[in-house]
C-alpha cells in the first residue's frame, strides 16, 4: 500500500482568506492559493483544479508509458495536458469536464494500436478511476513521428 500526504493551512474568512498547500515531498511547501488564484486572474498562487489537472496528467502519462511497455513498445517522449473545467451549479461549483491531450512518440506503434493503448490508459489510470464522477473525461491523442 502507498499513501501520500498533502496538507493545507488556511487563514481568514471566505474570499479574503488565504491558504497554503504543502506536500510531504516538499514539491509544494506553503504554496499560496485563495479566491484570486482560483476564480480570478491572480497568478501568484495555485488552485485545486490546476493541481487536480497536474495529478491527472501525471498519472495518465505514466499509465500510458507503462501500457506501451506492456504492449512491447518503448515511448521516447510523452506530453500530456489536462484542462479541468469548473462551472457554477446551484449554490456552488462542479467540475464537469477534464480534457486530456496526449502527444507521444512511440517508435513502431501504428495509429490504431496507439489509440487503443491511450484509451485503455485513460480508463485504467488510478486518478481517472478516482475522478469517475466527472461527467466528461475526454482524450485527444496524437502519435508523433520523430525523425530517426
Amino acid at each position: 500500500m502507498i499513501e501520500k500526504t498533502a496538507s493545507v493551512h488556511w487563514e481568514g474568512q471566505g474570499k479574503k482568506g488565504q491558504g497554503q498547500i504543502s506536500t510531504e515531498t516538499a514539491a509544494l511547501q506553503a504554496y499560496p492559493y485563495g479566491f484570486g488564484s482560483r476564480f480570478e486572474d491572480d497568478r501568484r498562487g495555485t488552485n485545486p483544479e490546476e493541481l487536480l489537472g497536474a495529478a491527472h496528467a501525471a498519472c495518465f502519462t505514466m499509465a500510458f508509458s507503462f501500457a506501451c511497455d506492456k504492449a512491447g513498445y518503448a515511448t521516447t517522449s510523452v506530453d500530456t495536458t489536462a484542462k479541468v473545467r469548473l462551472v457554477p451549479q446551484g449554490d456552488g461549483f462542479v467540475i464537469d469536464r477534464i480534457a486530456l491531450t496526449l502527444e507521444a512518440a512511440v517508435p513502431g506503434m501504428n495509429e490504431a494500436t496507439f489509440q487503443d493503448v491511450a484509451e485503455a490508459a485513460k480508463k485504467g489510470c488510478p486518478v481517472s478511476k478516482a475522478l469517475a464522477s466527472v461527467p466528461e473525461i475526454s482524450l485527444s491523442a496524437s502519435l508523433r513521428h520523430e525523425a530517426s
